[in-house]
Formats: structure tokens, sequence, C-alpha cells
């Protein structure tokens, strides 16, 4: 059995309810919202620098978006695993969820990085839009690589305590790490405090420094709270090689997933940089507050899924499951509707928030309202079909429904949009939208089937 420090949730002890999710999803949103809101803080930032400095951080921060987009698909994958573990009560199934998730992501982020390293720059000399735009962003990006390192344990740690209910943790390493962030940003951009003005490459150091203080706080916790897992013995299968193919084969369906959505959307990203200048920093601006305001509702269907796996492992009643989802339901269109009234607000005070950047910039950027009202909304409803999907085990499947909608139909039409028909930035944009709308029968037709009910987590 599990310690004190990892006992099971008291919302798990009843018929869980929408204010459950809420006190799994807060801790969560708001540390999705601040790692989100480095790439906002950073642009915000540097805009000050001109639409040049922007189009730099916002070209490396898309290449560098490949390598941390595979970390955090392996760390989704390690936080169903962990709330399934968690909900067995298995001190052994806990700690090999924990094992395996570690030398994952660490394997990830070094392949990463080495991809970077060979690649990188070449990269940003054939899509960067000028000559001081490609030198920028590789000062960014090769600061930017210790963060990756950071990102790989931090994110590992992160989705285990998610995973067994402890999601202040990760909020709480990023409520210590945001301010050093922010404050190191601004020294090192503009030079103050007889720093040199290191301009775009100081949103990257501070960042690096930060990370480093938020990977650190967790591995503390981690010693603290279930230190006693060092001495727990055995693995969940004969021997760790077998208990780290085991949790590959789980992992993979979902990182797939995760990855292809990740790596889709840095595929467009660059695609974007051949749209005119305006309209890529307007989209450069826009894609960081898309995710920001975009994780209320997919942490709230993350918290969801984390209590279907919980609930699962301990083989609850389908009337149980069905009462809970329901509720978790009508609380995912209440996020949706919260976050189409952030869009509204950004987008209406575009003249201020950008006050530095030109008319035609800030005139996109407000162009960009109609469609990002709507999106929210089957977002959020598909969100909710496959986190609860995933937390069954049915990962295949919304592996195929992910892959096949990216990249037979928004990086083909992005393409084409962009490169062919010259459309502008607000009919590029909309290609999320037709996206859900495309998703939507498959994930909710799969969902009433019931099939997901019946899942043997324990075995």
């Amino acid at each position: 059995m599990l310690s004190k420090s990892a006992e099971t949730p008291s919302g798990l002890k009843s018929d869980p309810t929408a204010r459950d999710v809420f006190a799994l999803a807060w801790p969560m949103t708001l540390k999705a919202i601040m790692l989100h809101g480095t790439v906002v803080i950073d642009a915000y930032l540097v805009s000050s620098l001109g639409e040049t400095a922007l189009a730099a951080m916002g070209l490396a921060a898309a290449i560098a978006g490949f390598v941390l987009g595979g970390i955090l698909a392996f760390a989704n994958a390690m936080q169903i695993r962990t709330a399934q573990a968690f909900g067995t009560g298995d001190a052994v199934f806990l700690k090999s969820a924990l094992a395996s998730g570690m030398i994952i992501s660490l394997l990830v982020g070094c392949f990463g990085l080495g991809v970077i390293i060979l690649t990188g720059g070449t990269l940003i000399d054939a899509t960067a839009p000028s000559l001081e735009a490609a030198t920028l962003s590789k000062d960014y990006l090769a600061i930017f690589s210790f963060v990756i390192v950071g990102e790989a344990i931090g994110q590992c740690l992160s989705s285990y305590f998610n995973g067994c209910g402890r999601t202040r943790l990760p909020l709480y390493s990023f409520c210590l790490s945001l301010p050093i962030n922010v404050t190191l940003s601004i020294i090192l951009i503009h030079g103050y405090f007889g720093f040199p003005a290191f301009g775009v490459a100081g949103a990257a150091m501070g960042s690096a420094v930060a990370v480093v203080v938020q990977a650190g706080f967790l591995l503390i916790r981690l010693l603290q709270l279930d230190g006693h897992l060092r001495h727990v013995e055995g693995w969940r299968q004969s021997d760790f090689r077998k208990t780290l193919k085991r949790h590959v084969a789980f992992s993979l369906p979902i990182a797939a997933t995760f990855m292809s959505a990740v790596f889709s959307a840095q595929v467009c990203a660059l695609i974007y940089a051949r749209l005119s200048l305006n309209e890529f920093a307007a989209m450069t601006i826009i894609a960081p507050w898309i995710m920001v305001a975009g994780t209320i509702g997919m942490q709230w269907s993350q918290a969801t899924g984390i209590f279907v796996a919980q609930l699962l492992g301990q083989n609850r009643s389908e009337a149980l499951l069905d009462r809970f989802l329901s509720r978790a339901w009508r609380g995912a269109f209440i996020a949706a509707a919260i976050v189409s009234i952030i869009y509204l607000l950004v987008c209406l005070s575009a003249n201020t928030l950008y006050a530095d950047l030109n008319t035609e910039t800030r005139m996109v950027l407000l162009a960009f309202l109609p469609i990002l009202i709507v999106l929210p909304f089957p977002k959020g409803s598909n969100a909710i079909c496959g986190n609860t999907l995933r937390a069954s085990g049915d990962t295949i499947y919304i592996m195929h429904l992910f892959v096949w909608t990216q990249w037979l139909f928004r990086v083909p039409a992005t393409a084409l949009a962009v490169l062919y028909f010259d459309l502008s930035a607000f009919w590029v944009l909309s290609l999320l939208f037709w996206e859900e709308l495309i998703k939507f029968p498959a994930f909710h037709r799969r969902l009433y089937t019931g099939n997901w009910k019946r899942a043997k987590i324990a075995e």
C-alpha cells in the first residue's frame, strides 16, 4: 500500500463531483498558464525591440518547440500511467511508473538537443525573414537549449505529482521560478543594473535560470514526500528492462498523439514565417495566447482524465463513471466560455497591450476575434472525450484520429493557404477551428459506445 503522503484523494472516497475536478484542475491550470505564459511574457518584453526581434524569437521558439513537445508528450503519458498506478494503491507500480518516465524523458531531451545542434542553424537560415532575424534567432536558440534539460526533469516530476493528485506542487514550482524568469529577462534584455543589453538572448537567459530553480524544487519535494519508493523492492514486470518496455508500449500512442499535435503546430509556425512581416508578428503574438487561455479547458479535461484513470484503477461502477463524466462535461463548457472571454479581451486590448507595434499588426490581431470566440467549444468537448478514452487505455484510436486530421488536413491546408493561395492570416488561423469540427463526430461516437467504462486497469 501507499504511504500517507500518497493516500487516495478524498474525492475518490465517494462519488466525485465537478468541485473535485476543479480542486485538481485549478493548480494544473495556473501551472500551465505560467508555463505557456513564459512565452507570452518573452514575446511581450521582446516586442519593444520591434517586429524583427519578435519574429526571431518566434522562429527559435518554433524550433525548440519540437523538442519541448516531445518531452511534454511523454510527460502526458506519464501523468495517465501514474494516475492508474495511484488508483490501484500499488507502490511497486507507482515506483515503476516514476523510474520509467524519468528515463524516457531524459532520453527524449538529449536526443532533441542533438537534433537542434545538427540542424537548427540550417533550418533558421532557410526560414528566417531576414539575415538579422536569423542571427538573433540563433542566439536565442543556443541559450534556450539549456531550458530543454531542465524541462525534461521538471515536466516528468510535474506529471508524476499530478497523477498522484498533488497538483499544487508543480504550481508552487512555477510560482517560485516565474518571478525569477521575468525579473532576469527584463534586466538582461535591456541591460539594467550594469548588465549588458543582450536583447532577444536575454529572454532565453532568464528562462534558463528559472527552469533550474523549478526542477530543483520538484526534486527536493519528491525526496521529502516519496523518497521511500527507493526502498520498495521489485518492479511492475519481472525486471526493470521489461518494466521500461511496458511503459514505452503504453506511452508511445499517447506520446505520438501529443508529439504529432506539437510538431504539426511547429511546422505550421514555420510556414507562418512566409506570411508578411506584420501578419507573422500577429501570429507569433496570438499563438501563445491561444495556448495560455486554452489551458483552462485543456487542464480541466486532463484533470477529468486523471480522475477517470484513478476510478478505473479502483474498479468503480459504470453508473458512477457516467455521473462523474456528466458533471465534468458541464464544467468543460463553462471553461470554454471563460476562454472565449479571455480571447475577446486580448483582441480588444491589442492597441494597449502592443502599442509599440505598428497599426497593421494590431489590426490583424483584432481580425482574429470571430475565430477565437467559437474555437474553445468544440475543442473543449473533444478534449473531454480524448482524455477519458486515454485514461481507459484506448490510446491507439486517439492517436490515429489526431495524426490523420493534423497531417492530412491542417498542415497541408496551411501550406496551401500560405504558400499557394496567399490567403490572409485570418483564414490561416481559421483552420484550427475546422480541424476541431472534423474530429468532433469521431471523438463523440467512440465515447458513447461505453467500452471505456469496462477497462481493467489493474490487469
